[in-house]
């Protein structure tokens, strides 16, 4: 064993034992971010506007601070982008996280010192405390790869913007640096596809044992290096044994991956974004994000069945339930007030709190009163797969509302298979089954005959590929939206549609 394996596994040792002292007090440790949050952003333009010096609690900060998303906070977030200190939070920011926006074109999120650390110590947090749990700690001897954007950064009035992944790309320590791949001059490559070719070239020879990214383009990945060297993934890496992932649920992803690798490798799970590292997977044996407390990120929770309504109740942590689906929102240490991140989370441990995403608030259908969220059509997916000899590459799914005449509406899933099922009328059957199961709306619905059972179009393989490039969304943090309530995007997907 290696001195840099050795000190992995001590560090590993200090930092779960660090952890363990503010999960046995998760209500102190929020209430002690929220203060410090509150007291040192009290002179602040936004702390001065919301009388921030007044909050003694959290029902003050309720009545003050009502909740928002990005273009509520829009205002102070162009005047912090015009290089005006000290408005959303002291000082100016080190950076802003260039994203792309749903109504006004780019979203400039905020990125402090003490944010960016918390987002760093995250994820390597996760990493050790796999170590401490496995006792595996060879892999930090071997060669690893983060598939990610590009960390060149563009400046504007002083402050440094570009996309996340490629600014956390600047803070990866010393002695991880000469096992990182691919060189920065690959990594500086816009055009995905080129990019992932030349990543295959510098990687194919190497030692590969740890691979992070978005599944699906870590799958691209894959399928490069399996057309260029007609080898299985895991042959060729010998050694590779954690794959590090996050921005999407890998299981509707895990049968083909394990396909394309030639075995099981251990995986570890991540909830970042460019507003904060929220949570990560913690331990091998236990399902579930462990929700990070003490990162400089105060919690609120809203029902998502009430988020809509007028005055929503904003539940703490001590409020919360299992199985709940919530809305996530936080205030930062970056300068984020009350926002509204999008995202929605169920609990499945209160002790510790761990969490499940299951989608974004956004992203739902409900064209019939049935409310699918992004958990259930992912675990009838899963479902589907495993009860079939099926691999699936992607899908999504959206209503037909306006079928052909006579019909009844119906759910269409457009899937991408790399495998079809040997019985695809079984499958549609599970997907459809495991679906009703988890949500009594869409059962009551096919019950009441107000809609028929959902329908798969298949998609041809690479369809959803070269759709994402049409629409200039290839690769990167780019994912593929899981559900639409109208047919925005699946009717510009069915162009893509495998042959009959």
């Amino acid at each position: 064993m290696s001195l840099k394996s050795v000190a992995a596994r001590i560090f590993a040792w200090h930092v779960a034992r660090k952890t363990a002292k503010w999960v046995r007090e998760p209500h102190r440790t929020q209430d002690k971010v929220f203060r410090d949050l509150i007291s040192t952003a009290a002179a602040t333009e936004f702390g001065r506007d919301h009388k921030f010096s007044e909050i003694k609690n959290h029902a003050d900060f309720v009545a003050r601070v009502p909740i928002r998303d990005y273009e509520d906070l829009k205002p102070y977030v162009e005047r912090s982008v015009a290089g005006e200190p000290d408005i959303l939070w002291p000082g100016k920011p080190l950076y802003f996280a260039k994203t792309s926006g749903t109504t006004s074109g780019a979203k400039y999120i905020p990125i402090t010192g003490p944010s960016i650390k918390y987002q760093v110590e995250a994820s390597r947090d996760a990493i050790l405390h796999y170590i401490h749990e496995t006792g595996n700690s060879a892999f930090v001897d071997r060669k690893m790869i983060f598939l990610q954007g590009s960390p060149e950064l563009a400046e504007k009035n002083g402050i440094k913007l570009g996309r996340l992944s490629g600014i956390s790309a600047h803070y990866v320590p010393d002695y991880l640096q000469k096992n990182r791949l691919p060189s920065w001059e690959t990594n500086c490559i816009e055009d995905w596809e080129t990019k992932v070719n030349a990543i295959v070239e510098e990687t194919q020879n190497e030692d590969m044992a740890v691979i992070a990214g978005i599944p699906s383009w870590v799958q691209m990945y894959f399928e490069r290096l399996q057309q260029k060297t007609g080898k299985k993934v895991g042959e060729l890496f010998k050694n590779f044994q954690l794959f590090i992932y996050g921005g999407v649920n890998y299981e509707p992803y895990r049968a083909k991956f394990e396909d394309l690798i030639g075995r099981r490798v251990d995986s570890i799970e991540l909830f970042p974004a460019s507003e904060g590292f929220f949570a990560y997977q913690d331990s091998q044996q236990e399902k579930g994000l462990l929700l990070l407390l003490n990162s400089g990120i105060f919690y609120e929770f809203v029902r998502a069945d009430e988020f809509f309504d007028e005055n929503p109740r904003r539940l703490l942590l001590k409020d919360v339930e299992l199985g709940v689906n919530y809305v996530m929102i936080i205030s930062t240490n970056a300068g984020l007030w009350a926002y509204n991140l999008g995202d929605t989370v169920q609990f499945i441990s209160l002790t510790p709190y761990r969490v499940v995403v299951s989608g974004r608030i956004a992203h739902f259908i409900s064209a019939f009163g049935e409310h699918v969220i992004a958990k259930e059509v992912e675990q009838a997916m899963q479902d589907a797969v495993a009860a079939s000899n099926a691999q699936v590459n992607e899908f999504t799914v959206a209503p037909q509302i306006t079928p052909e005449t006579g019909e009844l509406p119906y759910h269409e899933w457009l899937i991408e298979f790399s495998r079809e099922p040997s019985d695809m009328e079984k499958f549609r059957e599970v997907l459809d089954q495991s679906l009703q199961q988890q949500n009594s709306y869409y059962f009551d619905l096919i019950e009441g005959k107000v809609l028929q059972p959902l329908r798969i179009s298949s998609i041809r393989e690479g369809g959803f590929r070269d759709y994402m490039k049409s629409i200039g969304k290839l690769g990167g943090q780019n994912k593929v939206q899981r559900l639409y309530n109208d047919r925005s995007a699946a009717d510009d997907i069915l162009r893509f549609r495998a042959e009959a």
